[in-house]
């Protein structure tokens, strides 16, 4: 089956403005977050290209700069899932990989599995990572958003709470037989599903919890969770991009 990663890149950002081409970020490691972005996922094996998707002539020409493959798209789309959705409608794919423009922690093994993941299981109209929370900051951080599984690996729910709730500990991060899960910013779609997708209204939880992937669960379709080993950290703060930075210059 053929797969195209399309990366959503929008240029204002209410937290962090112009942060997918911030000069600051090229400066100290070589790359702007939206370059870590592409040439990170370009080196996939299940894929067969990559491209930026983007209502920005600044974004464009950076990514053309690079090397790059970007198409502009309409400055109306309310969501990434509708740009994607956009370049989507002009692809010849059967999967369309979702990857977010701010997260140059993604990985080519990550786009792998999530693609696997959905070929394998012709139950989901999508699928997506998960990765196993340990620190209770992180639990309890609504930045960090929280999926809950079923017996068979599909999303039963996403959150910016804790999920589960564990009602008679104090302790939750640490209690025995509790899993707590942080979603990632990839998602794997059947290409007809999307499209059919990005024209469902907003359900009333996406608009609450501002997850898109809800959406899709309002509707009664099915999301396979992988679990990766892998973590990815989406950067939508000042104090997430610092983090970032640092990282990055003690590796």
């Amino acid at each position: 089956m053929k797969a195209v990663v399309v990366i959503p890149a929008r240029y204002a950002s209410t937290r962090l403005p112009k942060k997918l081409i911030l000069p600051e970020v090229k400066s100290i490691t070589g790359r702007y977050i939206i370059e870590h972005v592409y040439q990170n996922v370009k080196q996939a094996r299940r894929i067969h290209k990559v491209i930026v998707a983007t209502d920005s002539q600044h974004i464009y020409d950076i990514v053309k700069g690079f090397g790059g493959e970007v198409e502009m798209t309409s400055g109306s789309h309310a969501s990434g899932t509708d740009r994607i959705a956009e370049v989507a409608g002009r692809l010849d794919a059967d999967v369309i990989v979702n990857v977010q423009g701010d997260e140059p922690e993604m990985n080519a093994a990550m786009v792998d599995h999530v693609v696997d993941t959905l070929v394998d299981d012709k139950a989901a109209a999508m699928a997506t990572l998960a990765h196993e929370i340990k620190d209770a900051a992180e639990l309890n951080n609504p930045n960090v958003v929280k999926v809950v599984l079923d017996n068979c690996g599909y999303a039963l729910y996403f959150s910016r709470s804790q999920i589960p709730y564990v009602r008679d500990s104090k302790d939750p991060i640490n209690e025995p037989g509790i899993t707590f899960l942080r979603h990632l910013g990839i998602y794997a779609y059947q290409r007809d599903f999307l499209l059919q997708y990005s024209k469902f209204p907003v359900s009333s939880l996406e608009h609450g919890e501002k997850l898109e992937q809800l959406r899709a669960l309002s509707n009664g379709y099915k999301i396979k969770v992988a679990i990766t080993p892998y973590k990815s950290r989406g950067i939508d703060t000042r104090d997430d991009l610092m983090t970032f930075l640092e990282k990055y210059k003690h590796d």
